[in-house]
Parts: C-alpha cells; structure tokens; sequence
C-alpha cells in the first residue's frame, strides 16, 4: 500500500510525520512511501533527502490523498484536510476524539478509516506506539530549556574568586513522562529538584533521579492519587486545599515552576494561583506544560510569554515538540511505524485491520462507516500502579539498643550451637581415627571457622573493591596445606594438594578480577 504524508498545515507546526529513515523501515514491510513536496523543510529533512531513501514526491496535498491508502499526520486533521477523505482510506494522526465530535462524524461520513496517535492504549506492548510519551518526553526536556532561557541565573551552583553563587530551585509539579523527563534535565544542570505528585507510588522514580519528593501531611495522598493507566485522578477539595497550602510554602523560595499535571478529559487543574505567582521572586520562571488545556497557573496565557508586575516570566507555549521539530519528527515516526507494522503483520505490504488486536482497536476511532470511540477496556492492562511503601518507624535509641541486643544474642546462640555440633563430631571421630589425622582434622576444621569469620563479618558492599584482599586473607589455608604437604598419610597429602591448587586459584584470580576493575576507571 501506498503511505503518504503532507504537509502540515497547522499554523506554527513544524513536525512532519514520515522522515528519510522510517521511509526505508516502511519500505522493508513492503509498502511504498509518498510525500507531499516541503512536508520535511521545516524539520531539517529535503526533498533529496527523500528521494534517495526511495520517497516518492507529489507537488500538491490533493495529489497525496488521492494517491494514498493510509495518510499519516501529526496535527489533527482539519475539515478541509477530512473532506479529501475517501472510502477505504486509513488516516493515522493525532485526533483527540473527545474534544472533536465534529470530525469524528465528517470521518465516518468519508467512510474513512481513523487511527488516532493519542488513542493508543498504554499497555507494556504498545509502548513502542505511544506518541503522546514521546512528544511529552521532548516537552519536559524542552521546558527547562526555556526556563532557563528566561532565568537570569546558573541552574548549578558555584564557588568562584568573585563570589558564591547558589543553585536554582526548581519545583517540577506532576511526575508523569513530561515531569520526569523535566527532572531529569534539571538535575543534571545541576539546580535543587523538588517534585509533586498526587500518586505518591512515583516518589520512588523522582527520588532515584536526584529529585526531592514532596509529601503531604494528608492521608488521601497515599491512596487516592492514581488513575487506570498510570493518569493522575482528580482529588477532593480536602487534598486540593492541604495541595496548595504546600504551594504557598514553597513558592517564596522556588526559582522555576514547571507544571505538568493534566487529567484525561478534563480542563487542566489549577494548581499554581495568582497570589502564588506574586509570592515568586523578581526573575522567577513559570512553564506551564498544560497550556493549551487552559493551564495549572491562574496567569498563563496560551501561545504568549508574560512577565507580571513582580517580575515573573511566565511562558505558555504550546509547541514545546515543534520547536525541537527534528527530533520530535524522528521520535513521532517511529510510532507511526511500529503502528504500520502491528498494521502488517505479514510484512506483505497489506494492512490487516485486525480489530480483535488491543492496540488496533484502541487506537481506532471510525471503521468501515461506524464511529467505534470510545473503545473497550483492553484485555491487557497497564502495569497497575504498586501501593506506597510504608515508611519504617523511626526506632528510638532504647529500641536500636535493644534490637542490637537481641541481634547479639541470637548470633552467640548459632555460633555455641555451630561450636558444639562441632565439637560433639571431633570427640566422635576421635574414638575412631588415629590421633595422627586428628590433628591435622582439628588444623582444618578451626582453619575453616577463622576463614567464615573473617569473610562473613566484612561487609557485603564492601566484597567487590576489597575483592583481592578478602580472597588473601581467606586463602591463608595455604600455608597450613603447604606445611602438611609433606606428611606421610596420603590422603593428607592429596588434600593439602588439593587445597594448595584452590587457593592458589583464589588468591591470583582476585587479584586479576581486581586489576581489570580498576583498568576500567583508567583514562585511556
């Protein structure tokens, strides 16, 4: 089948849907690529580009629809792009069907067929396919670019001969792929990361990124955060108001804001208000991710950048994407297609509408002349999210003291019961054995005790970097079988032999473990 893309028509979009690279990955299933001339420009891809990866270029979008089988967008088509629809056509994009009903009916009334990109069901398996992480991915990336383009200051800290600089404060509000790709970006510049988020099982995720979660003295925060999916829930007046009252703590010390929180099919929640924002410092930033939702800050405003009375730069833009259009075209192309791949499972160049598939029929909003929005709840569903970890008790110093005790105890007990089994197996083999292996038994035996002593009480962290050391000390049993070599018994002998040959293993294959570790962390 034929798969082409034209141009976008959204005023300000940049990203183009097919580039050179997923044209050939098309290709190897079997289907043929067509572009609409200039789809690519504004994203850094030519028409050349194209060309040589086997694209074929159409001069008008007309052209393309009336060439194509499946269409492939990134924006939301527009009336005039569904009216250039036909029967049978397939059109992968963007839709958003809830806020569209419109189009949705025009699409039916086409009989064409609609995959919508922000449909996709998020499910471990389509996880390839989920466009709207991999535009939200580049967004919390993009927004502390911007923010620190608004921001008169380092994000990091610095000491120098002309004086102590301190690092940037950010509070990143909602934890989702935008927010953690925003916490990420921000620790590595170096500020001091605080993070919010209603589902308190993300705590974890925010904390391993070098970020500091922000708790709430209030219970619904440890239930009643998470949503099916992974989305945040909407929460009650309750937790909203001990929210903002959190807020308005931190806002007097917090040099950027970045928020991110949104709930499916709903407006964007206010969460950063205006008394907030005149809290803020003179040259704070507010990103507001949610803007074209209406936005979390009382003040922003779509599309524009703002700078308030008291000096705060509050930036509303809604094409965070499209300003990295390059990456976001390549990221958006893969999506597409994994999408054409699930579409041709045979790898044939046919597209099998398989609608039993959970992705397929997911993502599918009109089908064969039917709108089929919204769809069933998949077979399979998301990773559900794990309940919070239930802090450990702070333990008193009588209580540490105690269980320390107890620990003492309970190891002293092994260690005289070990000793008497011990002790009981000697006397037994002593009535029996000649007073000759005895000695050398009891040699072994008390050399194997000092040896789990000293291994067992050095610390697990510490094995590998004292690996060399711990494999010497243990294997100082040696010198023992080196003394006992010569002894005229010959099972001693072929112990002692033995036991030379494994530690003499043990000592020199630690010490090349350790060498070749330590050659790793050697500039080359």
């Amino acid at each position: 089948m034929k798969i082409g893309a034209p141009r976008e028509i959204f005023e300000g979009e940049n990203r183009v849907a097919l580039t050179p690279d997923s044209a050939v990955q098309l290709q190897k299933l079997g289907h043929i690529c067509v572009l609409e001339a200039g789809a690519g420009a504004k994203a850094g891809f030519s028409d050349a580009a194209y060309r040589t990866a086997g694209v074929e270029i159409v001069t008008t979008a007309a052209e393309l629809y009336a060439a194509a089988d499946v269409v492939v967008k990134v924006r939301g088509p527009e009336p005039s792009e569904v009216a250039m629809l036909r029967q049978g056509q397939t059109l992968i994009s963007f839709f958003w069907p809830a806020q569209n009903p419109e189009l949705l009916e025009a699409a039916k009334e086409r009989g064409a067929t609609v995959v919508a990109m922000d449909m996709v069901p998020r499910i471990s398996r389509a996880q390839k396919m989920d466009a709207l992480s991999s535009m939200a991915n580049i967004a919390g990336y993009r927004a502390v670019i911007e923010a620190g383009n608004n921001f008169g200051r380092f994000f990091t800290g610095q000491v120098t001969a002309a004086g102590k600089v301190p690092p940037a404060k950010v509070l990143i509000v909602g934890a989702g792929v935008a927010g953690l790709a925003a916490i990420g970006t921000s620790t590595s510049l170096g500020a001091i990361t605080l993070a919010f988020d209603v589902r308190p099982e993300v705590a974890e995720q925010i904390e391993s990124m070098g970020a500091e979660f922000v708790y709430l003295d209030f219970s619904e925060a440890q239930t009643d955060g998470a949503a099916t999916g992974g989305y945040a829930a909407p929460s009650s007046p309750e937790f909203r108001e001990a929210q903002l009252k959190k807020f308005r703590e931190l806002a007097p010390d917090i040099d950027i804001v970045i928020t991110t929180a949104l709930i499916p099919g709903r407006p964007a929640p206010k969460l950063w208000t205006e008394d907030m924002v005149q809290m803020m410092k003179p040259g704070s930033v507010i990103v507001d991710l949610a803007a074209e939702r209406g936005g979390n800050c009382d003040l922003t405003v779509p599309d524009e950048k703002i700078v308030t009375e008291n000096g705060v730069t509050i930036v509303g833009y809604t094409d965070f994407p499209s300003r990295m259009a390059a990456q976001a075209s390549t990221l958006y192309a893969n999506n597409i297609r994994h999408m054409m791949s699930d579409l041709t499972p045979k790898k044939d160049g046919v597209v099998d509408h398989n609608m039993e598939d959970d992705v397929i029929r997911g993502a599918t909003v009109t089908k064969d002349g039917a709108i089929t929005y919204p769809p069933p709840p998949p077979k399979v569903q998301a990773i559900a999210a794990q309940k919070p970890k239930e802090k450990a008790k702070e333990l008193t110093p009588e209580e540490k003291r105690a269980q320390e005790a107890a620990a003492f105890r309970k190891q002293t007990r092994d260690q005289v019961l070990m000793l008497a089994i011990g002790g009981g197996l000697i006397l037994l083999a002593g009535l029996f054995a000649p007073a000759s292996f005895m000695a050398h038994l009891i040699v072994f035996v008390l050399s194997v005790y000092v040896g789990v002593q000293v291994i067992w009480n050095v610390s697990h962290s510490l094995h590998t970097p004292l690996m060399a050391v711990t494999n010497a000390i243990s294997s100082i049993i040696i010198l023992g079988a080196l003394m006992q070599i010569g002894s005229g018994n010959w099972l001693v002998v072929i112990l002692a032999a033995a036991s030379v040959f494994m530690a003499g293993i043990n000592i020199f294959g630690g010490f090349m473990v350790t060498r070749r570790m330590l050659a790793m962390f050697q500039k080359s």
